[in-house]
């Protein structure tokens, strides 16, 4: 969610600031600005909707000058407008902002009281103008920007830019991640690496309450506590950072396209050539652990739902899962022996985050599932487990989903041997069964043409249900979310069971019902529930294997095949039809695919 960038530079940094901001176009946004400094004069421009149109008003009103910040904003306090589009300039300091400042009613009033004006509606604007009159009254640029962050509460990421000061920028961070990027006689700053990528592959992640003074030939930073801090440079792989379609239509297309590979890779990280399940250090042993406690939000969320079947299941492991917006307000009690598992494709993710450090010092470990590995989440747990699906621009998540399913499902088998409770045979099976997974999930990608035919037929709909049950009704849950998402058609999802307990009202014949039933031990209680549907004229989508059509294709709306595959793992398999059925339903109604309205990728602010 928004996206800052900052260059002190050898070169003009217009063009430069537009270009590292469209690599931060997946976070989401609706304006974008950047302001410079030429000949120690600070100039701003500001554009409402795609970065294109910043671009376009750049042409026609240039912004000169090798020293800028700038921004993608995802609007909070305040309309998406010219007006309340970062940067926020009050004289001599220009402040672009990804977070929400809490306090910012009460610094307000406090300046108004003093006979400040504001021109906007955001909370932003209250940092710029709290550091100009910080400057009125005497202070320096560094001092005046140091006794404004004293003064802020809430989540932020910050960075300054000052008239006159053409060699000085001020960054600093409080719950929103933001990193120092290292150049030849250069210094950056941006949201994350990606941004940053094609200027420096040396990074410095700021850590929660760092602020940091870069000039081209020094980066000071200080820690929460005002005391110089050693902050570690690191190398990071460019090629973990490419941004590009690879010759498909969307991000979404090639991303999921792209999950035989990443799967793939997953699991060559953590199987070794004799099927030994390794985890990176300390490890982690669940024979010490009662249960687990998982948080996620989103899609993250529905990972968590289907792993607490497996862990239940297959490891004997009582699960609770919850939403992270809701886990640590509920306050609830975490018993000694318990593992606290929380999952996030960011490891960003402001409510996972804030639940994170209400585990701190109850649960007896703390683990996160993550896709940064340098990330706020995977940096304070006390093990990161790294799902190896590569940079994922699309804002609706799908192989980072599949990725996480996949890793879990090994946590799962970990638990399982560490707890007695499997034998080799059964540990062996499970393992052959991932492997065969991105074979399977090509011949799944292979009913592309069947899917989009159905999909068509969704395009005219106005409500969807899905239905699945065991692991497959979180994976109803995805469905139906990915639906929602990028076409804009209102989804539901339920446990096929609960049909009839009020949802079946709903079915008639212009509501569509998506069924997701592979052939195993619940496929007769599915179909079923499906016979329900289409008794009341509901027409039904139906996506399972051969056998499983054979027996019950007969008047459904339209089929999906699937190949065979294990019980447990069908959920990773089956999330690929739930993600086309999605993708192409998008399409036939030409909504954004990649950046669909009033979503952000990553979500920094509760």
């Amino acid at each position: 969610m928004c996206g800052i960038v900052g260059i002190l530079g050898q070169h003009e940094a217009a063009p430069i600031l537009v270009e590292a901001l469209k690599r931060l176009e997946y976070r989401g946004y609706d304006s974008a600005g950047i302001a410079t400094i030429n000949n120690g004069h600070l100039s701003r421009r500001r554009a409402v909707g795609k970065l294109v149109n910043l671009s376009d008003l750049l042409v026609h009103e240039p912004l000169a000058g090798k020293s800028g910040i700038g921004h993608t904003r995802w609007a909070t306090h305040g309309a998406p407008s010219v007006t309340n589009a970062h940067p926020h300039q009050a004289g001599p300091v220009a402040v672009v902002h990804n977070g929400i400042i809490e306090n910012f009613r009460e610094l307000r009033a406090e300046l108004t009281a003093k006979g400040v004006e504001f021109v906007t509606e955001t909370d932003t604007e209250t940092v710029a103008l709290l550091t100009q009159q910080h400057m009125a009254e005497g202070l320096g640029p560094i001092e005046a920007a140091t006794k404004t962050l004293s003064r802020l509460h809430g989540a932020f990421a910050l960075a300054f830019l000052f008239d006159g000061e053409e060699d000085l920028m001020i960054g600093a961070r409080k719950g929103a991640p933001l990193a120092v990027g290292y150049g030849d006689n250069e210094v950056y700053l941006g949201s994350d690496a990606i941004a940053l990528s094609p200027m420096t592959d040396r990074i410095t992640y700021l850590e929660e309450g760092d602020r940091a003074i870069l000039s081209r030939s020094s980066v000071e930073i200080y820690d929460a506590d005002g005391n110089r801090a050693n902050r570690e440079i690191k190398t990071i792989s460019l090629d973990n950072t490419r941004v590009d379609k690879a010759g498909h239509k969307h991000f979404m297309a090639k991303e999921i396209a792209e999950q035989p590979g990443v799967i793939g890779a997953a699991l060559t990280h953590y199987l070794s050539a004799k099927g030994e399940i390794s985890l990176p250090d300390p490890g982690l042993d669940f024979s010490t652990v009662d249960r687990i406690t998982m948080v996620a939000c989103g899609t993250a969320y529905y990972a968590c739902l289907t792993a607490k079947y497996w862990f239940e299941q297959i490891a004997r492991l009582p699960v609770e899962v919850d939403f992270a917006s809701e886990f640590r307000y509920r306050e609830p009690p975490i018993p000694a022996r318990t593992l606290a598992m929380f999952v996030s494709q960011s490891g960003e993710t402001a409510d996972t985050l804030a639940a994170l450090r209400f585990c701190e010092g109850k649960a007896a470990k703390i683990a996160s599932v993550v896709n940064v590995t340098e990330s706020s989440i995977a940096r304070e747990s006390d093990l990161a487990l790294p799902i190896h699906a590569g940079v994922e621009v699309g804002v609706a998540s799908t192989k980072a989903f599949t990725c996480q399913l996949t890793v879990l499902f090994l946590m799962v088998l970990k638990a399982a041997q560490d707890r007695g409770v499997i034998s080799d045979d059964q540990l062996a099976d499970h393992i052959s069964g991932l492997r065969a997974m991105p074979s399977l999930i090509n011949t799944a990608l292979e009913q592309n043409t069947a899917i989009r035919d159905a999909a068509y037929k969704l395009a005219s709909a106005r409500d969807v249900l899905f239905l699945g049950r065991g692991p497959m009704f979180p994976l109803a849950l995805e469905g139906a979310l990915k639906l929602k998402e990028i076409s804009y058609i209102h989804a539901e999802a339920y446990a096929s069971g609960e049909l009839k307990h009020g949802p079946i009202a709903l079915i008639d014949e212009n509501v569509p019902v998506v069924v997701m039933a592979p052939k195993d031990n619940l496929f007769d209680k599915t179909v079923s529930n499906m016979q329900e549907v289409m008794a009341r004229k509901g027409k039904v989508i139906l996506i399972s294997d051969r056998s499983g059509l054979k027996e019950e294709a007969e008047g459904t709306w339209a089929t999906i095949e699937m190949p065979p595959v294990a019980d447990a793992l069908a959920p990773i398999l089956y999330a690929i039809p739930a993600q086309l059925l999605a993708y192409h339903t998008a399409i036939a109604k030409g909504t954004d695919v990649d950046q669909p309205r009033n979503l952000a990728k990553s979500v920094t602010v509760e």
